[in-house]
């Protein structure tokens, strides 16, 4: 071993900021998540490059926006990351769970992988039989997915939302959460680690076991929203498109409802923090064996997700819309003693690929010159750290997205603008006087002077990284 920290990378699919108790919301049971927050460093306002998984995993991985990547909706493959850089500089470079790679199974810089992708890819052409499929397998069994859930009389009610029937072991997130413990407790303690764990979970669908969901369902406290007939009505016509289209095709077993029961939302709600509660637990559990190793005697432990999810707010389910629940992530960073002051909150915005420099200087890898992420690791050791002015976030048009071709947001402590291209509309909130971003303020002769000026801020952004990444973009061609 070196003195090098050892980094485990925790990502989960699909949580929003408000999952966590000790991020200051009373619903969710999260003790050992709660735990990482209060003995370790909480960004409040780290937002992601993309609204999508693919786009805003290839951008975290690579240190690079998804205009540079060129990776700007799901299913686009990318492979390279800068995990190359970690596993030459000496670490043991493991990923269990998902990483979401295309194609699934490159090595993407790890030695080594034991990939488990999405929970529901029926049908989508992406057929890939990973190592949640084998272990389902080996017992004779196939995972829970829409070629069972539409059988079911009730299929379309549901919203996503169904007990996992299947050995509790064998669910998605504890079948991850066990083999990182099991590679944890019986890999040789030789070499610094570097550990990703790839949890599958909140995203849909919705499956926790039945025992996690009896503590949401009878709480009254839940943050149910019912959007007004008003917002509905002025949603841009882009996202009033997708609220019928999710009511016509299943995304990930998701039929969607236009005017969702109480019940419907209850019942939504319990079964995505049952899936968080689940997570949490799993969390713990690998944690103890990391501890038990030796891992945790220097070590900084990330947790964190790839973009957040609407759950009913403004009359929509899942992801790709730039509101804050979608766009804005939780981060924790705990650290072993002596590394870095924990119990802090960090208020300033930073961008989710910002953790991608981050822990290459943690390692002592010199970043490469024209990255777009900046390392955190100022705000972290309590040094001089300048918050990002504004965070920027960009989505082509998606399976769920066709009303528009793409979709660029800006965003700063006050103000957020959505641009739809080729759109005479978009949005604008003032997130100080509206933080739900319900009145939207685009055409409101009052606010033109913030919409231009958000407007160059834009272009201006886009002409600075086509400048700075030009020889990394030719190199690529």
């Amino acid at each position: 071993m070196t003195d090098r920290p050892n980094i485990i990378l925790i990502i989960t699919d699909q949580q929003r900021y408000d999952t966590i108790a000790a991020l200051g919301f009373p619903y969710p049971t999260t003790p050992n998540l709660d735990r990482l927050a209060n003995e370790g460093v909480v960004f409040s306002q780290c937002h992601v490059t993309a609204p999508s998984c693919v786009p805003s995993r290839a951008s975290l991985f690579t240190g690079y926006y998804p205009h540079t990547t060129g990776i700007l909706a799901n299913g686009q493959a990318w492979q390279r990351t800068w995990v190359e850089q970690l596993r030459d500089a000496g670490y043991r470079c493991v990923n269990v769970g998902k990483m979401h790679t295309i194609p699934y199974d490159s090595d993407s810089g790890f030695h080594e992988r034991y990939v488990v992708e999405n929970k529901d890819r029926y049908l989508e052409g992406r057929w890939y039989f990973d190592e949640w499929d084998k272990a389902l397998a080996s017992h004779g069994l196939v995972k829970q997915q829409r070629e069972t859930y539409r059988e079911r009389p009730d299929y379309r009610e549901r919203l996503g939302c169904f007990d996992w029937e299947l050995p509790e072991a064998l669910h998605s997130d504890a079948f991850v959460g066990n083999m990182a413990k099991w590679w944890v407790e019986t890999y040789p303690v030789t070499e610094p680690l570097f550990l990703q764990v790839g949890l599958p979970g909140p995203h849909p669908p919705f499956d926790p076991p039945a025992r996690y969901l009896e503590r949401y369902l009878a709480r009254d406290d839940l943050p149910i929203t019912h959007p007004s007939a008003e917002e509905l009505e002025t949603l841009h016509p882009a996202l009033k498109e997708k609220r019928v289209h999710d009511v016509e095709v299943d995304h990930d077993s998701v039929v969607w409802s236009l005017d969702p029961t109480p019940e419907q939302m209850q019942r939504l709600w319990a079964h995505y923090l049952g899936n968080v509660t689940l997570i949490d637990e799993k969390v713990g559990e690998l944690l103890q064996s990391l501890q038990a190793r030796g891992y945790l005697d220097n070590a900084v432990v990330i947790f964190t997700s790839d973009h957040g999810e609407c759950m009913g707010e403004h009359g929509l389910i899942q992801k790709w819309s730039m509101y804050d629940i979608v766009t804005r992530v939780p981060t924790i960073v705990w650290s072993s003693p002596g590394l870095f002051a924990g119990g802090r909150t960090v208020d300033g915005q930073c961008q989710w690929f910002d953790l991608g420099p981050t822990i290459l200087e943690l390692a002592g890898v010199e970043l490469p010159a024209d990255f777009e992420a900046k390392s955190l690791l100022p705000a972290l050791e309590g040094g001089e750290w300048t918050p990002r002015p504004y965070v920027f976030c960009e989505q082509a048009g998606d399976v769920a997205l066709g009303g528009v071709e793409f979709i660029t947001g800006v965003r700063s402590e006050r103000w957020k603008l959505v641009h739809f291209k080729g759109s005479p509309e978009g949005q604008l909130f003032d997130l100080e006087a509206d933080p739900k971003e319900v009145a939207n303020l685009w055409d409101d002769p009052a606010h033109q002077d913030i919409k231009r000026k958000l407007l160059d801020v834009i272009r201006e952004w886009l002409i600075d990284s086509h400048y700075k990444t030009r020889e990394r973009t030719a190199a690529v061609r």
